[in-house]
Order: C-alpha cells, then sequence, then structure tokens
C-alpha cells in the first residue's frame, strides 16, 4: 500500500508509475473519492464543534432557551449520524483501491513492457559445453530414475513429479548447504507453517492485480497455501514494534510452496521447471529504509556465492517497471544456464518491497534517535529453488554415460554419493 499523501501530492507521477507497469487503474477517481472523504470528514469535525458549543451553552442555560438548544443539539446529532455509514463507505471504496495500486518501482528500474526488456547486469563463465549430445533433466531423471513425474501425474495430476533416490538426497543436500552458509551470516533458521490468513496474504500484497489466481486457497476457512516462503514469514512480524538494534533481522526459511501457475498453460510441460508444488530456502530481511538498497545487493551477493560454489554458468538481470511484481520496487534475477534449452532460466529472485508490505502488515521500528515508530522496509530472495536447482546441476553435471557427477559443495551432504548413476 502507498502513501495516500503522496498520491495526494503527485496523481501525475502515479500514472506514469501505472502506465510504466502495463497496469490499469483510475487514478482520478481515486482522487475523487479522497477529496470527497476529506470534505465529508470536514462537515463531520465542524458539526462536532457545534455539538460540543452547544453542550457547553446547554450546561449554562434554563428554560425555553435550554429546550432550544437541546432541540437543536438532537439536530446537529442526527446530521452526524447520517454522515458515519457515507463515510464509513467512501474510506471502504479508498481501502480497496489503495490496496489494488502497485509498489513504486526505484529509478534504477529499467522501463519496459515485458520480461523482453529486462536489463542483463553480468554474465558469469561461460556455458557448459559437451562433448557428446547432452540430455534434457526430463530424460535425465527418467533414465538414472530418480525423477517420476508419470506416476506422479496418475496421483496428483499434472504439473507434480517423485523425487526418488538421489534427486530426494540432492534436495536435503541443498536445503543443508544453503542453511550452512546462512547460519554463519547470521540468518536464524526457521520452518514457517504454509498456510496463512487472508488478512496475511492481502497485507502482502500477493492477491492484487489478479494474483488470487494463481493461489490455492480454501474459500470457506479464508486461509491460503503459500506459494512462496516469504509469504509466511513477512507476516511474523505483523502489528509488531521491533526495536532498532534488531535490525537487520534476518530470517533463512525453508518451506513448501504450492503455485497454481494460472496464466502459464502450455508453458514448460516437460519435467519439473513449471510445477504446483515445490520446496525452496527464501531469505527475508526486515531493516531500516536507509538500509535496504544495501541490504538487497547484500542478499543477490548471497545468491551469488551460492551458485558460484555449486559451479554453475549464470547470469543477473534487472527486472523492468512491465515484469514486476505487486509488491516490488526493485527485483534482480539470477538465472542459471539450462543446456537443453540453450538459453539462462531464472532460478533466483531478490526484491525490495520498501515500505510497501510493511504499511499494509502494521510492520515498525522504534527509532531511537527520533524516539518515533517508523515503517521498516522488507525485502525477499531465494537462496536456493530445490526443483531448478536440481534441474541446473542434471543439465550442466551429466557426463557422457548419462551418469551425473555431485557438485563438490553438495559432496558431503550426499551420504558418500559422488556420482548419481
Amino acid at each position: 500500500m502507498l502513501d495516500i499523501n503522496l498520491i495526494r501530492k503527485d496523481p501525475k507521477k502515479l500514472k506514469q508509475i501505472i502506465k510504466d507497469r502495463q497496469l490499469k487503474f483510475d487514478v482520478d477517481a481515486l482522487i475523487k473519492l479522497d477529496k470527497k472523504k476529506r470534505d465529508l470528514l470536514q462537515e463531520v469535525e465542524k458539526l462536532r464543534a457545534e455539538q460540543n458549543k452547544a453542550s457547553a451553552e446547554i450546561a449554562k442555560s434554563s428554560g425555553a432557551t435550554k429546550q432550544k438548544l437541546v432541540m437543536e443539539m438532537k439536530a446537529i446529532s442526527q446530521r452526524v449520524k447520517e454522515s458515519e455509514p457515507e463515510l464509513k463507505e467512501i474510506e471502504a471504496q479508498i481501502k480497496q483501491m489503495m490496496l489494488e495500486l502497485p509498489n513504486i518501482p526505484q529509478p534504477s528500474v529499467p522501463v519496459g513492457e515485458d520480461d523482453s526488456e529486462n536489463k542483463e547486469l553480468k554474465v558469469v563463465s561461460q556455458p557448459t559445453e559437451f562433448n557428446f549430445k547432452p540430455l534434457d533433466h526430463a530424460a535425465l531423471g527418467e533414465k538414472l530414475d530418480i525423477i517420476d513425474v508419470k506416476r506422479a501425474a496418475k496421483v496428483s495430476g499434472s504439473r507434480f513429479g517423485y523425487f526418488k533416490g538421489a534427486a530426494a538426497l540432492l534436495e536435503f543436500a541443498l536445503m543443508r548447504f544453503a542453511f550452512d552458509l546462512l547460519i554463519k551470516e547470521g540468518f536464524t533458521p526457521i520452518v514457517p507453517p504454509v498456510v496463512i490468513k487472508e488478512k496475511a496474504m492481502q497485507g502482502l500484497g500477493y492477491l492484487s492485480g489478479g494474483g488470487e489466481e494463481d493461489t490455492y486457497h480454501f474459500t470457506k476457512d479464508k486461509q491460503y497455501f503459500t506459494g512462496t516462503s516469504e509469504q509466511s514469514v513477512v507476516p511474523l512480524h505483523m502489528d509488531e514494534i521491533l526495536a532498532e538494534e534488531e535490525l537487520p533481522k534476518r530470517y533463512a526459511a525453508f518451506s513448501t510452496c504450492f503455485r497454481r501457475e494460472a496464466g502459464s498453460y502450455g508453458k514448460d510441460t516437460k519435467g519439473i521447471l513449471r510445477v504446483h508444488q515445490f520446496d525452496k530456502v527464501e531469505m527475508v530481511s526486515f531493516t531500516k529504509p536507509e538500509q535496504s538498497d544495501k541490504e538487497h545487493k547484500y542478499l543477490l551477493s548471497l545468491q551469488e556465492k551460492l551458485v558460484a560454489e555449486l559451479k554453475l554458468p549464470y547470469r543477473i538481470i534487472q527486472v523492468c517497471t512491465g515484469d514486476l511484481s505487486y509488491q516490488s520496487a526493485n527485483t534482480y534475477d539470477l538465472e542459471c544456464w539450462i543446456p537443453s534449452q540453450d538459453k539462462y532460466r531464472e532460478t533466483h529472485s531478490t526484491s525490495n518491497c520498501t515500505d510497501f508490505q510493511a504499511r499494509r502488515l502494521n510492520i515498525k521500528y522504534r527509532d531511537q534517535k527520533s524516539k518515533k515508530n517508523e515503517l521498516v522496509h522488507i525485502l525477499n530472495g531465494t537462496a536456493l529453488a530445490m526443483g531448478r536447482m536440481i534441474i541446473a546441476i542434471l543439465e550442466n553435471y551429466q557426463q557422457a554415460d548419462g551418469s551425473v557427477v555431485v557438485p563438490i559443495a553438495l559432496q558431503e551432504y550426499m551420504s558418500g554419493m559422488k556420482v548419481i548413476k
């Protein structure tokens, strides 16, 4: 949610933001409603002042004069009472419109219509080359009997998979590898719930702009399965005031995530690249506003460190305005090289959500200097998404005989297994 004062001050800027983000929103309607609300508030406050004045005069008067004043006060009270439902209705409309507004992109974010206009920042190491015809992860998984999507489709439907044997070991090796690095960096490990209340999901901004279509949820209970790990970690401090000395406050969360993949019909249908259920380790950070840009680069550096230790080719891109999520003010994606597709695919993402989610969820910190409660800035970033990292490992580490070498960084977690065959 944005600060309404920013909208009042510069509605043209908001219109440009909406345009840059390739969204539709009636800014003029919001401004008109806000003015109507303020005018009505002013009228109610004036009436209440008249009430107070009449009340004081009644106390000092008697007889016919007092009776007249009492009648006038009743009339004023009735006008106030009649105004309150209208005021509540206008406030509800404004709140709903405000919930549909996206975050303001930071100045460094490139303007673009869609992901084709994302900006490449750097490429690290050359794409993997083979002296044989490489297989894709689906063929490797089936050949090695470690990924089974056929039986998963029979049991659960399309876009699910079983991880068996070495793939199951790889998942937990990746989890331990990520946790070990992040714990050394001062992150608190956490295994959060995977079901959250509607209030929390709404506060995060994931239901705006049609986002609800990509969720699995229980309508009767008003609860949602998390689609990414930070969705149940950020609300951990909902309606709380953090101590300044706690910041930055960092969590490393492991959880299962669920997505309907709405709008992805026909895309990445083979294998486990785009699935309805996956596990990941996610980084979440709460910072002071002046720290958030630095913290964002720090999260990105940790993503690079993890992928570099796995010795996978990758590149970094900055997401353009038209491809930004609703809650993000700036997003960097790390994409690993996927040989079978002959291109880089997103395996990591890190976003600075500034105070957007904090305002909606009422998460603040106590500023020691000003002695005021201020909104925190909230950031998130993928540490490792297990399915996509397993894809990258299988395809980049495959051998001519169909076996797969386990990256050195993971071998200590693989019960002595160095080659999957």
